[in-house]
């Protein structure tokens, strides 16, 4: 502020200055000019791959800014300026540059553009004019190629001259019949040449190279002249993979880009392809056995080495190369349009990625900046010390590495403004609270910063006890009075003129708290009121707004948990329903005026079940226990009075209570044992803690763990068997599930017996999901009784055997014959069949008699058969043709088949009934009986004899 002396004279000075002063054009003037920005791109030029062959007669390449007054443009092509002369075939349209009837050895380059107005120049990105073409294949004949039938081939494409890079197809013969993409051909897209891993005599025929190329706007293919296949006589040695189409040791890709590596091998049986990555694991989804191995969009984590194994019967091949992957330029940090004041310091900085790292250059309106007097350049950094009007104008940070270059532009404006109060004016009204502080910002719009004094009235106000003016010009008075009323006035000035700001002071009554709220304790979803009232300057309105530790409260929000209790203006009381545990905490009841405050605190404890312990360990593993430790969590303002464990068998298990030791676990607790699990089991576990209050959340499961192994504890169970070929015995049983294989290299053991014999024999079934065992042997009779029993085994021993259950061997077919079969027509279409049982044999369980029966003069390999399902021994025999001799035999049958045939007897059936009904049909009435009488029916000869007439009555026809 310099000395009391040269200090009171300056503010002598200032006071002389009259209010008038604050709207003098003078004193005051702003950058009033209409608003002017430097150019904007908002379309650059693109690179151009253009075909030389192309029809098209011109070339454009876009460029437009955005800018005030607006911008003109000129074009550099391989950084020399163009003239662009009207009439000649370069034309600027707009800014656009069109390029009339364009050739390669005239137009080939790379262009950009400059777009200038009176704040500066920018200059675009650089696009690359490239000219496509591909030439006709040679139109010499291509010499056959020879091989023998079952030999590998390539036979080689020798595309054309190109650019840029072609994809290729191969015909067999005539278009379209192209050779299909399958494990034994192969079409480099490197090189464009055909591979076959192995010929056959389908393979014999012309083959023609299809080359194609794909520019911006066309595309086009050729064909190469057709070259012959020939196979020698078959070779069907097989022999070991070789590769033959290689990608190479280093592939070089930028991220974003597609990559494809090739492989593909001859081999005799076909090869197949197999690829993964050295240093890492391939991604899911490109995880492939074909030829190739692509990744659409490579990233910097897939960089590393790839390895191609082509693998037949024979033996195998590998082949191993590395994908670099590099990046272009990118942006982390740009610049953006500044204005600063003149004479002040700045520091621009701009930073990028890039692989290679980037180097980073300045351009100032389009030309290259360098250090100099107040300008110095650090790579990304820009610093300027006392800024002049000459550093205004259009700055670029251009970053760059061999894929790419980067710019990022931005307008500097150095400002010199005369102070000027007309957009933060000092406030005409300042109330203020009596007692209170009052802070009055000065902030006249200056360019460079204004030297700021204050007034009140006529006398200029010093720094003391309870006033302050601080360096950037703020007045703050305390312990207001109301003698502190009154006009105050902020002088500014720097060397482009003067202004001032007057505002009037108002000292208003303090807002005091006169009811404070009171720290309470809740219990989880009770309600609390807290009161809260305050007086205050009747002039002002009073607000209340509470805070949960300095968070503001929304009370109006729908479905919420707060209200405000009264609609009082001075009453603010805040009641909370239904309080959950994030409801605790510190409330600030604040009563605001417009020109003060006053604010009380109170703690609300909301008292719940505990939280969800933490840090859940498993150690000590066991085959059926293990220990687990835990960390307190929060006890919710109420002690924690016990701990439940749980676990379960990931995924989908459920959780389930678990015995411990200490049966009950105290609140103090921190470890515990868990008993009663099952071994070679994954489990999880979690733990749960109460109180008076409630059970709360569990902890998150602890880490997965497999508890011991050990020797099985329980028998296999479902023993049961049966059936088979002669000499067999088959025993059955059920699996045992997971749960209860305690242990690796689980199977079972299984022990028999003949009934009566005294030795067992045993036998060893491997695998958990084994089923059965066959125990074969001649000497086994048919149906013979073992005792059986079976015991599950793993690496840890063997567990407890099952009860013995008898088993019988597989049965034979019934030795004997039913005797003395006896069958009768009944019907005509029935018989009655009858015959001696069989003495149940030792073959067996007899499980009844088989029927087989055919009409006389049929072959017995045509007879129907019907099955008793019991040991009776009489059937009746349905669905026969009428007035039919048939011929009928009987077997006895079990589970192994049927026995031998019964010596067969014979039954005929009878004659239909006759077809025609009785005729001329008469009744009469009595008081209790009906007459009919009608005409005798008479058979005819294939007619079986009338025996008798039956009568059916309808009851309602005849009322």
């Amino acid at each position: 502020m310099g000395t009391p002396t040269r200090r009171k004279s300056h503010l002598l000075l200032l006071l002389l200055v009259t209010v008038a002063l604050v709207s003098s054009p003078a004193w005051s003037s702003a950058r009033g000019s209409p608003a002017t920005f430097g150019p904007v791109f908002e379309d650059q030029p693109l690179g151009l791959l253009f075909p030389e062959e192309s029809t098209e007669e011109k070339v454009t390449l876009a460029c437009r800014a955005r800018a005030s007054p607006p911008a003109t443009y000129r074009w550099k092509m391989n950084g020399t300026e163009m003239k662009l002369v009207p009439g000649s075939r370069h034309q600027l349209v707009g800014g656009n540059l069109v390029i009339m009837n364009p050739t390669k050895a005239q137009d080939a380059g790379v262009y950009q553009c400059l777009a200038s107005n009176p704040v500066g120049t920018i200059v675009s990105r650089e696009a690359v004019l490239r000219f496509g073409f591909l030439q006709e294949f040679s139109k010499e004949e291509r010499d056959p190629v020879k091989t023998h039938e079952g030999w590998g081939v390539m036979l080689p494409c020798n595309p054309p001259a190109h650019y840029p890079g072609l994809s290729y197809r191969w015909l067999l013969n005539e278009f379209p019949n192209f050779i299909p993409t399958d494990g034994r051909h192969f079409v480099s897209q490197t090189t464009g040449n055909l591979y076959i891993a192995r010929t056959n005599a389908s393979d014999l025929g012309n083959y023609s190279c299809l080359a194609t190329s794909h520019m911006d706007f066309s595309t086009k293919s050729v064909f190469s002249k057709f070259a012959q296949l020939n196979l020698a006589a078959e070779d069907t040695r097989l022999f070991a993979p070789s590769i033959k189409a290689r990608f190479p040791a280093e592939t070089y890709a930028l991220v974003g880009q597609q990559v494809t590596l090739e492989c593909f091998a001859f081999g005799n049986p076909v090869p197949q392809i197999k690829w993964r990555k050295v240093d890492g694991s391939l991604s899911p989804q490109w995880a492939t056995a074909e030829p190739t191995l692509q990744i659409p969009s490579v990233a910097f984590e897939d960089e590393g080495t790839y390895e191609c194994e082509a693998e037949n019967s024979k033996g195998r091949d590998t082949v191993q190369g590395r994908i670099i992957v590099q990046a272009q330029p990118e942006w982390l940090k740009v610049i953006s349009d500044m204005e600063a004041d003149i004479g002040s310091n700045l520091r621009w900085g701009c930073a990028a990625a890039g692989k290679p790292r980037p180097t980073v250059r300045w351009l100032r309106n389009g030309e290259p900046l360098a250090s100099q007097n107040r300008v110095e350049v650090l790579a990304g950094d820009l610093r300027f010390s006392k800024l002049s009007l000459e550093d205004s104008g259009m700055y670029q940070c251009v970053a760059e590495n061999k894929h790419g270059t980067i710019y990022a532009s931005a307008e500097l404006a150095v400002q010199a403004l005369a102070p000027d109060f007309r957009l933060n004016p000092v406030k005409r009204l300042i109330p203020a609270a009596r007692g209170g502080e009052i802070v009055i910002p000065c902030q006249p719009r200056a360019a460079p910063k204004a030297v700021v004094l204050w007034s009140k009235g006529t006398e200029i106000l010093v720094n003391s006890s309870r006033v302050t003016v601080t360096p950037d010009g703020t007045l703050i008075i305390r312990n207001i009075s109301r003698s502190d009323e009154g006009k105050y006035t902020c002088f500014a000035e720097n060397f482009m003129g003067k202004a001032n700001s007057t505002g009037i002071l108002s000292v208003r009554d303090a807002t005091k708290i006169t009811l404070a709220p009171s720290s309470a304790d809740v219990n989880l979803g009770d309600s609390l009121t807290l009161q809260c009232h305050a007086s205050h300057d009747p002039t002002m309105d009073l607000t209340f707004i509470w805070t949960l530790d300095d968070f503001p409260i929304d009370v109006d929000k729908p479905g919420g948990h707060y209200r405000r209790a009264s609609v009082k203006e001075t009453v603010g009381d805040l009641t909370i329903l239904n309080a959950q545990l994030r409801h605790g905490g510190k409330y600030t009841c604040m009563a605001q005026t417009v020109v003060d405050s006053a604010s009380k605190e109170a703690t609300v404890l909301v008292r719940g079940p505990p939280g969800p312990p933490g840090g859940v360990v498993v150690r000590n593993i066991g085959d059926t226990t293990v220990q687990l430790s835990w960390s307190r969590g929060f006890d919710n303002h109420s002690p924690i009075a016990k701990y439940t464990l749980q676990a379960r068998t990931p995924p989908a298990g459920k959780w389930k209570q678990v015995r411990t030791n200490p049966a009950n676990i105290e609140g103090n607790a921190e470890t515990a044992q868990v008993l009663g699990l099952t071994p070679w089991m994954d489990y999880e576990f979690r733990v749960l803690a109460s109180n008076i209050l409630g059970t709360g959340e569990p902890s998150g499961p602890s880490s997965k763990i497999r508890t011991k192994e050990a020797a099985p504890s329980v028998a296999p169970s479902g023993l049961s068997g049966g059936g088979g070929a002669p000499g067999e015995l088959i025993v059955n049983w059920t699996p045992m599930s997971r749960e209860y294989q305690n242990g690796d290299g689980f199977g079972y053991l299984l022990s028999f017996r003949r009934q009566g014999s005294t030795s067992w024999q045993t036998a060893r079934v491997p695998g958990a999901d084994a089923r059965h065992f066959v125990y074969s042997n001649d000497s086994v009779q048919p149906y013979t009784p073992f005792e059986v029993k079976i015991r599950s085994y793993n690496r840890r021993g063997d567990g407890p055997e099952s009860l013995t259950t008898l088993v019988h061997s597989a049965e034979e077919e019934p030795r004997v014959a039913p005797t003395k079969v006896w069958a009768k027509g009944v019907s005509s279409s029935e018989m009655n069949v009858t015959w001696e049982p069989v003495q149940q044999d030792m073959n067996g369980i007899l499980l009844g008699y088989e029927i087989r029966y055919w009409k006389a003069g049929d072959k017995e390999a045509a007879a129907d058969r019907v099955r008793t399902a019991g040991l009776d021994t009489s059937a009746r025999v349905t669905g026969l043709h009428p007035n039919t001799k048939y011929h009928v035999t009987v077997r006895a049958y079990n589970r192994a088949g049927t026995g031998p045939a019964s010596p067969s007897a014979n039954a005929t059936t009878m004659k239909p009934p006759p077809q025609r009904p009785p005729g001329n049909i008469s009744w009469t009435f009595s008081s209790s009986s009906l007459s009919i009488k009608w005409d005798p029916v008479v058979p005819l000869r294939n007619e079986s004899a009338v025996t008798g007439y039956k009568q059916e009555l309808d009851r309602n026809r005849s009322s």
